[in-house]
Formats: C-alpha cells, sequence, structure tokens
C-alpha cells in the first residue's frame, strides 16, 4: 500500500537548479529515513544524500555544497534542491525510504519509480 510519488524532474543546462520532491503514501507507522540515489546509464547506483529520523544527513562527496536535502514530517515528504548542476549529474533518480508500517513490524526499503534528471547545453 506504500507509495512513493516522486516530482520535479526534466532537463537543465549546466549551472542550472532543480528541485525534486517525493511524497510518501499510504498507511505509515513511522518513517526512519528517507533519501536519494541516482543511476546513470552503465553506472552502478549510487546514493546521493539521505536524512534519518533525528535529521542527520549524509551526503555524496561529489554533490557536497551543492545539493541539500529536507524534508516535512507532517507531508512525509522529502526534497532534493539541486544546484550547480553538472553534466555528471545526469542520471535517473530514485526516492527512497525506510519504512515501519505498524508498529510490530519491522522497517523495509520503498523506493519511487524514478525520475530523469538531464544536464546538457
Amino acid at each position: 500500500q506504500v507509495q512513493l510519488v516522486e516530482s520535479g524532474g526534466g532537463l537543465v543546462q549546466p549551472g542550472g537548479s532543480l528541485r525534486l520532491s517525493c511524497a510518501a503514501s499510504g498507511y505509515i507507522f513511522r518513517i526512519d529515513a528517507m533519501g536519494w540515489y541516482r543511476q546513470a546509464p552503465g553506472k552502478q547506483r549510487e546514493l546521493v544524500v539521505s536524512i534519518g529520523s533525528s535529521g542527520s544527513t549524509s551526503y555524496a562527496d561529489s554533490v557536497k555544497g551543492r545539493f541539500t536535502i529536507s524534508r516535512d514530517n507532517a507531508k512525509n515528504t522529502v526534497y532534493l534542491q539541486m544546484s550547480s548542476l553538472k553534466l555528471e549529474d545526469t542520471a535517473v533518480y530514485y526516492c527512497n525510504a525506510l519504512i515501519r508500517r505498524y508498529s510490530s513490524s519491522l522497517s523495509a526499503d520503498y523506493w519511487g519509480q524514478g525520475t530523469q534528471v538531464t544536464v546538457s547545453s
């Protein structure tokens, strides 16, 4: 029943900005963590940034200082503000959430469908 719905992807010029959104819906007891991954053609999926329940964040070195993750707990939504975009940022970006649906259950990973971000001149 849990779904992650993404928005905000698209085409942008180098140096430009995009803001991605990901909203989790369905019955959710607790979201332990949320984050963004990306996968470029021919490459492995990699973690871009994550945010824990305490608000702590972890960024990939390649995006530090350029990307910012934020969340709205009331809306079960996480955002990724991307600035100073580079050609190498081109990838499919996936929203991820570690969710415990019920108090008696264990947490499990859920994924969005992915959204294309293309940085090109």
